[in-house]
């Protein structure tokens, strides 16, 4: 399904219908994908020729050793960083060829993302951060639903905080409950429970895993925890820049 890139708000993009599960329809594609930074001995090869495809409906974990390319892979699905080779497809929309504009109102009507660091804004309580997504698009009813997902992750008690006042897990709650809240087709999560403990780090796993497979949402979660990667539907590895079906 296409997502439309017009700039004017509208609840349409952001409650569009979604597969309540893996239907096999090609959601992101990626094809012959490179990325190279520039250094003072020459260009830095951080992906090499990447190809793969996010399937509907699916939850893929995405494994491999640090600095082999795991969070650059979430940026360029996001939009947050342009590859120097090859495509990048999400929703019928070349990321490639779009503008930065383009790509940011893809990112708040389409995707969600999660970090490792939370990336809340210091300045909000969780309740105004979880809204911000449907308050950028006009929504009247963000707070509302920003509520109602609060009080589903376990946090109804803690929608006036801010993040000085919330512990990791709480933040990184507020940060999945940000992420989903849209209803996004596709869901990146980066190393969401790598600054958690394993138990605190199990309840936020469970949480997005809950959370995509109700929506239908397709979720590419980055993990060192093979654990937690041999939960997902499908498992794809990198090493030295290149990806690879890991099962």
């Amino acid at each position: 399904m296409a997502i439309t890139m017009d700039e004017t708000p509208s609840s349409a993009h952001v409650n569009t219908p979604v597969a309540t599960a893996f239907t096999g329809e090609t959601l992101a594609s990626v094809s012959g994908v490179t990325l190279t930074y520039p250094s003072a001995s020459g260009d830095v090869a951080v992906l090499n020729d990447v190809s793969f495809d996010l399937n509907s409906g699916e939850i893929v974990s995405l494994t491999g050793p640090s600095g082999s390319g795991k969070s650059s892979l979430i940026a360029i699905l996001g939009g947050l960083e342009p590859p120097t080779g090859g495509t990048v497809r999400v929703l019928d929309q070349d990321m490639t060829a779009l503008s930065e504009a383009k790509r940011t109102l893809l990112r708040r009507r389409a995707i969600g993302i999660v970090f490792q660091s939370y990336h809340l804004v210091p300045a909000m309580t969780a309740l105004q951060d979880v809204a911000l997504p449907l308050m950028l698009e006009g929504e009247v009813d963000a707070e509302e639903r920003a509520k109602a997902l609060l009080e589903k992750v376990g946090l109804g008690h803690r929608i006036e905080h801010r993040p000085t006042a919330l512990s990791g897990g709480e933040q990184q709650r507020v940060a999945v409950a940000r992420a989903f809240v849209a209803q996004p087709r596709l869901v990146l999560a980066d190393e969401p429970t790598g600054n958690l403990d394993q138990d605190t780090g199990t309840e936020v796993a469970d949480l997005m895993f809950e959370l995509s497979k109700a929506s239908g949402s397709t979720m590419l979660l980055v993990t060192h925890d093979r654990t937690l990667a041999h939960r997902c539907d499908r498992m794809l590895n990198i090493d030295r820049g290149r990806v690879s079906d890991a099962g």
